[in-house]
């Protein structure tokens, strides 16, 4: 047991642990291992690879971005990559040059018929036109005229009379649909109603007056063998045999 000492306040020195010198491979870390199982799955190559050991690469390349993707910032647009002028379609060339290249391009397709006859042109030298037509008519004077002896123009009244419709004050025909629609639909409701009443009606009827004499006749004469019979056995006290006893408790 460690008796209390006044040395003990005193902390130890710590022991310095002197690190041996890092072992170095003399085989570089990027060859790949031989007999290795790493492969990339759904290649031609068997389950091993590197077998004698002389691969300084991979025998499968790894895919780029198969699984996570791109490094961030691999997907952002190059700035030196964009469309350039005339890049997809060509400028329009000038006049002078589609005379030099291709003039049969101004040529027109379709030639529009002069209003001269036999052709487009100015008329001929022989051609002479119709001259001298003079009228001796009095211009001034026919319009004066025309407009004194015109009548006056009628204001048209463009508004539909419904007085003078061919069916006014008769009931629509849509209104005789309607009505014949809805009396059709009332007489199958009551012939539905009709044929529940009647499936659902009670099976008792009246009966006459000669069934009922002739009921209760019956029902009297029952009556009157069954109370004789009664009678007959009840007050009976001494119960010697067993069909005594039985007819009585039968009664009973």
């Amino acid at each position: 047991m460690m008796q209390e000492s006044i040395y003990n306040m005193i902390p130890p020195k710590p022991v310095v642990v002197v690190k041996p010198p890092m072992t170095k491979s003399k085989i570089p870390g990027n060859i790949p291992p031989t007999a290795s199982t790493f492969h990339q799955p759904g290649t031609s190559h068997p389950v091993l690879s590197n077998m004698s050991g002389d691969a300084t690469t991979k025998s499968v390349q790894d895919r780029t971005h198969a699984a996570l993707g791109k490094p961030i910032g691999s997907y952002a647009n190059d700035a030196t990559k964009f469309m350039k002028k005339f890049a997809k379609s060509s400028s329009v060339p000038s006049l002078r040059e589609v005379k030099m290249t291709s003039p049969d391009q101004l040529k027109p397709t379709h030639l529009k018929e002069s209003r001269f006859l036999g052709g487009g042109g100015p008329p001929k030298r022989h051609e002479i036109p119709v001259m001298n037509l003079v009228t001796s008519k009095n211009f001034i004077t026919a319009n004066a005229v025309e407009v004194i002896l015109a009548q006056p123009k009628k204001n048209q009244d463009n508004t539909k009379d419904y007085l003078k419709k061919e069916d006014f004050g008769r009931v629509p025909k849509y209104l005789h649909h309607v009505k014949k629609d809805m009396q059709n639909e009332m007489d199958y409701i009551q012939q539905l109603q009709d044929q529940h009443r009647a499936e659902n009606a009670s099976p008792m009827q009246p009966m006459d007056d000669e069934e009922r004499m002739m009921l209760l006749d019956g029902l009297k004469s029952k009556w009157e063998a069954i109370n004789t019979a009664y009678q007959g056995e009840t007050h009976i006290m001494i119960m010697d045999t067993k069909g005594k006893k039985y007819r009585k408790e039968k009664h009973e």
